[in-house]
């Protein structure tokens, strides 16, 4: 989530949980402000995820370019978030999570005013792949340091709960600040809003926190991690330039070529790894298998469509970047308040029938917006998207729990982790391909009607897959 998913993600860090030979960490105001700083890591990393889609069409206009341009700036985020995020958790094993969330806050910081300064496309491309990468060390790491901060469980729950709460504030406000600063101050101002945040996180974490134990004997698979971001950023770049060069383009069919190849790589590698950064056993679990399948498909979905609508609701529909904000606060505000319903309803009709139901729902509002075209007034959707934004809070929490239980307790923070990769992945693949599809000169709405579908169909295959899964 990247995302919505997380009220119920605790042990999202990538094998950065197991801590068992620290000793206690005497409780008092530094750990509410350790608290307060890995709350601020983990906000400011969601903060980026929709923020930015609000001012896709202002960055267009300021620095040109086209769609594909413009979803490069999207994935390259998404795409280094994806592919070092399980990395990120190791490294903090190996050094020190204190020492690795500095340097990751720190990163994400200096990357965000590149962002604000970057004189064209191309820069700001670069910048967001440098700010996806101290995203992906800020994430595993602040839950490391949360665990270590609050050795019992009932208060470190409680502290899971807020840091997570806030990163959903965070996810939810960000089209509406994004907005807002876009109309006071410039696009740029969405960037830089992440340097008081940035300080605040770095000294908060510098006075207060302390140090984990190190574990000197935890390896970095390092050949695993160069395949996997290289095939994932191969696929990407063949999906999003196939929509502008043509998809039998010589370079497109190479990229697709190049990601197969280092897919299989990345596969081989992770069976002879002694300590490989993703685990493929944990596939042999088939309940494991199914949920990190259906998280990468519903972020297809997901993130995929909140890309394509801000471009329809500013480019299509002339809205400000602020009336585009608020037009997503309805669909963003609702993932929240169902999030906390979620946990109950599974408990009273099962899990994997919860997250059928949540899909079915998201994929239902994704077929009543169908009819959308030129000039459809906002209240016509609004309710559709309130539908998708609902379905998305229902399915989240069960899903997580569901995998982390198809694992040994000894594995779940791998396993969460995983889980963060895969939605990842599918908030890349849905960007580059629902941006393929609309961004053909003079077919977006044909492009986005196409993404419609294909969400839909997604969400309901999903869906009813683990629902026949959960019922064997």
């Amino acid at each position: 989530m990247r995302d919505s998913s997380l009220k119920l993600q605790p042990a999202s860090a990538a094998g950065s949980l197991s801590l068992s030979n620290e000793k206690p960490v005497p409780s008092g105001p530094s750990t509410v402000l350790t608290l307060a700083a890995m709350s601020l890591g983990y906000a400011v990393v969601q903060l980026d995820v929709t923020i930015v889609n609000t001012a896709l069409s202002s960055i267009g206009l300021s620095l040109g370019g086209g769609v594909s341009e413009l979803q490069w700036i999207v994935s390259a985020y998404t795409i280094a978030f994806a592919a070092f995020i399980l990395t990120a958790g190791a490294l903090g094993d190996r050094i020190g999570a204190k020492r690795v969330f500095m340097a990751g806050f720190a990163i994400f910081t200096a990357a965000s005013v590149a962002c604000a300064l970057a004189p064209n496309a191309i820069i700001l491309i670069a910048a967001r792949g440098v700010q996806g990468l101290g995203a992906a060390i800020l994430v595993p790491n602040s839950l490391a340091l949360l665990n270590h901060a609050y050795p019992d469980a009932k208060q470190r729950g409680r502290a899971v709960g807020i840091w997570a709460a806030g990163a959903s504030l965070a996810l939810t406000a960000g089209p509406l600040v994004g907005g807002g600063l876009i109309a006071l101050v410039g696009w740029r101002s969405i960037f830089l809003v992440n340097l008081p945040i940035g300080i605040a996180g770095l000294w908060l974490t510098w006075v207060y926190a302390t140090e984990t134990t190190r574990y000197q004997q935890r390896e970095i698979d390092l050949p695993g991690q160069i395949a996997a971001i290289a095939a994932l950023g191969c696929l990407a770049g063949a999906i999003i330039e196939g929509g502008t060069l043509g998809w039998r383009h010589p370079l497109v069919i190479a990229g697709f070529v190049a990601s197969a190849v280092l897919a299989m790589l990345f596969v081989w590698q992770e069976q002879r790894a002694s300590q490989p950064m993703l685990p493929l056993s944990l596939f042999y679990h088939r309940m494991f298998a199914l949920t990190s399948l259906v998280g990468l498909l519903v972020n297809v979905a997901f993130y995929g469509l909140i890309f394509v609508f801000s471009l329809y609701f500013q480019r299509v529909n002339g809205m400000s970047p602020f009336a585009t904000g608020l037009a997503f606060v309805p669909m963003m505000g609702a993932v929240l308040p169902v999030n906390l319903v979620a946990a109950r309803v599974a408990e009273r009709i099962g899990a994997p029938v919860t997250i059928a139901a949540g899909a079915a729902l998201a994929g239902c509002g994704c077929l009543a917006l169908l009819g959308i075209g030129q000039g459809t007034p906002y209240w016509a959707t609004c309710g559709q998207l309130i539908v998708i934004g609902a379905g998305l809070g229902l399915l989240v929490p069960p899903l997580t729990s569901t995998l982390l239980g198809s694992v040994e307790k000894s594995r779940s923070g791998i396993a969460a982790g995983v889980l963060n990769a895969t939605r990842q992945t599918g908030s890349v693949l849905g960007v580059a391909l629902f941006g393929s599809l609309a961004g053909q000169a003079n077919a977006f709405i044909a492009g986005a009607h196409a993404s419609l579908l294909i969400s839909a169909v997604l969400l309901l295959v999903a869906g009813a897959a683990i629902w026949w899964s959960g019922s064997k």
